[in-house]
Formats: C-alpha cells, sequence, structure tokens
C-alpha cells in the first residue's frame, strides 16, 4: 500500500494482485470552480502513478455527492498524457503511452457530456500540436492547410486567401509584416454554420497567426526571447482549435475564424520602422518597431470581420510581453467594448476552466499613447501600458462592433511543466472560449 500527500488530496495506492486500486480523497474548497481545478490538478498527480504502473485501462469511480467529480479528475489525466509526436528516431521516444482508456462508471454523467469534453480536449490538442510544431514544418501556407484539414475531419468550412486575395483586399499590415519573407502569407476563414444555429449574428473569432516572429529589423534577442517565437501564432492555433470542437460536438451556433498568418523576417524589402502603411480599414499606421508586428495583421482581420455583422468579436494573440509580466503564465489579459455583462460571463467562463480572466481598462487617455506626428496612429505606444496601449491600437479597427481583446502571451507556451497544462504549447483558451460560447443560448 502506498499513500503520498499530493497538494490538498491524497492519493492512496492499494496493490491487489492483478490490478492496483486508486483513492483519490479530494479536499474541499470554496468554490465548485476550485475543487473542479483540484481534481483536474489531482488527475495529473494520479497519471504519474498510472505512468510507473504501466497501466493501460483505467476506471474511475466517482463516489462524490453530486456524481460529477470524475469529469475534471478525466480531464486532469487526459491533458496530462498529452504528447507532441515530434520528430526523434530512437524506439523508445516513438513507443505510444501505456494508458489507452480511460472509463467513467457510477456517475449521474450522461454519456453525450462524456463525448462532449472528448470533443473539447481534441480542440486543446490540435492547438497544443500547431503551437509546437517548428517553422520549418508549419509556415503560412502549412498552417492554412492543417486549419482546413481539421475542418474536414470536424464538419467546418475553409477557405484560404492568397498573396493575390490579400492584396486586392488592400491588408496593408499583413502585408507589410510578410515583405520580409521568402514564403507569402494567407488569410483562412473558417466557418462553422450548422443548421438551426441559435444565433442569427455569427460570433467572429481572430487570431494572431504568426508562425514566427523575429522581430524584423527591430530584431529579437535571443536565448529566451526568439527562440520561442514558433509559438507567436498560438491565437491562431486556439481559433482552429474552438472551431475543431465546436463542430465535433455539433454546437448550434454560427461562428467564423479569421487567422491572417505569416513569419516576421528581416530579409529582402522588409518593412521598417519609419514606414507609413495604409490598412485594410483605410487609416494609415506609423511603423515605430517591426516587433509590434502581430497587432498590425490582427487589425487586417479586425477590419474584415465587421462585414459579418457580428454579434460579438474576439481577438487572441500572444500580443505583449506587457500582459506576460503583468499576470504571469496564471491568466490572461482581456480588454473590450463589448460591455460588462458580457465581460463576466467571460469571467465565470474563465473560473469554470481555471483560464482565468484579468481585465485591464481601455481608458480614452490611453489613445494618447498611440499618437502619431505623420500618420492616423503608431503601432508602438510606451513602455507603461503596453498590453492597454496595443489594444487601444486594435481597438481603432473594430469601432462600433462588440470586441473583447485576450492577450494570452503569458500562459500561450511554457518552457517548464505545469502540472496537467505540461510543456511547450498548452491550448489556453481554447477550453475558456468554448464555455463562454457555449453559454451564450
Amino acid at each position: 500500500m502506498h499513500e503520498q500527500l499530493a497538494a490538498d488530496n491524497k492519493l492512496i495506492t492499494v496493490n491487489h494482485f492483478s490490478h492496483r486500486h486508486y483513492f483519490i480523497v479530494a479536499a474541499s474548497k470554496a468554490t465548485p470552480e476550485l475543487e473542479a481545478e483540484d481534481l483536474r490538478k489531482a488527475g495529473h498527480k494520479l497519471h504519474a502513478s498510472l505512468k510507473a504502473d504501466k497501466v493501460g485501462e483505467l476506471f474511475i469511480q466517482d463516489l462524490t455527492t453530486d456524481g460529477t467529480g470524475a469529469l475534471p479528475l478525466a480531464e486532469g489525466i487526459y491533458l496530462t498524457a498529452y504528447q507532441f509526436g515530434g520528430y526523434k528516431t530512437d524506439e523508445k521516444s516513438r513507443q505510444n503511452a501505456p494508458l489507452t482508456k480511460v472509463n467513467l462508471v457510477g456517475t449521474n454523467l450522461q454519456a453525450e457530456t462524456v463525448q462532449e469534453l472528448v470533443g473539447v480536449l481534441q480542440g486543446v490538442s490540435l492547438a497544443r500540436d500547431l503551437v509546437n510544431e517548428p517553422l520549418n514544418r508549419l509556415n503560412a501556407v502549412q498552417f492554412a492547410e492543417r486549419m482546413a484539414a481539421a475542418g474536414e475531419e470536424a464538419g467546418f468550412h475553409t477557405d484560404i486567401l492568397d498573396l493575390a486575395r490579400i492584396e486586392a483586399l488592400r491588408m496593408g499590415g499583413l502585408i507589410a509584416v510578410n515583405l520580409g519573407s521568402p514564403e507569402p502569407p494567407t488569410f483562412t476563414i473558417m466557418e462553422y454554420k450548422p443548421e438551426g444555429a441559435k444565433n442569427a449574428k455569427p460570433y467572429v473569432l481572430v487570431g494572431k497567426g504568426v508562425v514566427f516572429d523575429t522581430g524584423g529589423l527591430s530584431l529579437k534577442p535571443t536565448p529566451s526571447s526568439m527562440d520561442m517565437m514558433k509559438c507567436d501564432m498560438a491565437g491562431g492555433a486556439a481559433v482552429t482549435g474552438v472551431l475543431y470542437a465546436l463542430a465535433k460536438n455539433k454546437i448550434p451556433l454560427h461562428v467564423i475564424g479569421l487567422v491572417p498568418a505569416t513569419d516576421n523576417r528581416p530579409g529582402g524589402l522588409a518593412f521598417v520602422p519609419g514606414d507609413v502603411l495604409e490598412m485594410h480599414s483605410g487609416l494609415t499606421v506609423e511603423v515605430l518597431n517591426t516587433d509590434a508586428e502581430g497587432r498590425l495583421i490582427l487589425a487586417d482581420a479586425l477590419s474584415f470581420a465587421r462585414k459579418y455583422e457580428p454579434e460579438l468579436v474576439f481577438d487572441i494573440a500572444t500580443l505583449t510581453g506587457s500582459a506576460a509580466r503583468a499576470v504571469g503564465k496564471e491568466g490572461l489579459v482581456a480588454m473590450g467594448t463589448a460591455g460588462d455583462e458580457r465581460m463576466l460571463q467571460l469571467k465565470q467562463a474563465g473560473n469554470r476552466t481555471h483560464e482565468r480572466i484579468v481585465e485591464l481598462p481601455l481608458w480614452e487617455e490611453y489613445a494618447e499613447h498611440i499618437k502619431s506626428d505623420i500618420a492616423d496612429i503608431n503601432n508602438l505606444g510606451k513602455a507603461e501600458a503596453g498590453a492597454i496601449s496595443a489594444g487601444k491600437f486594435l481597438e481603432r479597427f473594430i469601432e462600433g462592433t462588440p470586441w473583447i481583446h485576450l492577450d494570452i502571451a503569458g500562459p500561450a507556451f511554457l518552457t517548464a511543466p505545469d502540472s496537467y497544462r505540461g510543456k511547450g504549447g498548452t491550448g489556453t483558451s481554447v477550453r475558456l472560449l468554448y464555455d463562454f460560447l457555449k453559454s451564450t443560448y
């Protein structure tokens, strides 16, 4: 018999001749949301024992009062068990993990509820896979192709705009960021529109798709900066994961995903500080730093999103180091114009999924930070309130439409393991946005 104290939970293992029993005694938390998170973390701890014991199939007997505790426990196990296929060639690294099946028995859960969780977690795994891919395996064109493949599998439509169509739409931000690259940009439109959709106007999700960011001519330092920049398309990956989960689970909502994609390099005719760009919206932008490129491609996509007359627009982006420094890997920064009720709904979804929201203001005074002497606005702002001035920049391109900006720079890619989120791409905001969208009908 083995007993260990894992966080506030007790994990007790009883060895029988042919099988093992694992007992998790969950500690009571202040809220149901924190209890669920505690069980996810317990699932992470349990997975280590399952792996050591080479367990291939697990049965979870739920003895909680309401019979729903098995779900977050299984969620923690699933997310912990995620492995990026990668490119190692030795046999041991290529072996599949022994655990292949988790059964939930004796619970109050419907089979459809369990299957829905599987669809959501598949969306998270898809987002993680995309973020973990290196640039030489996932350039902008390949990224678009992966989005289209996800649509074919899950059941949503994909349209990929090439350079000629991007130029015809006068997307000056996306075109400028791409100038230094030897590879073309893409603009991918994913649309999930099931029969009987509950929303008359679509929800639009816009994801930053910078497949690698050197900083351009405003070159990033390395290590601990440029070396992680394959993750700069985590927003676009999250949008793909959300659309995949919604379609897989046949959620009756009309949702559109927009992902402008390119790398940002200092080669060729790369754009330079001082350039003035004309954006899709018609606004002009003075470039003060080519490493503030994410907001440029998002601005074109947000302007494009307005044509759908949407119910609500989200943009999701690894946008600023300022946001990461403000809240770390523990939370997501949000700001926007959708109103207090919508923001509260998002925060509640964040608490349920433990992808928690920290709201920052968009006071009018912050518009001073992006004033330009020669154009409508500039793309940099000040050292202070950098995450907010980036949001203020984006706001100019989505005026008149309810909008929420999510800066996921902190939790999108982890350099050290963190419980069930693991190491590398986390798929952050997939579970959050799925939960939020489902709660709207």
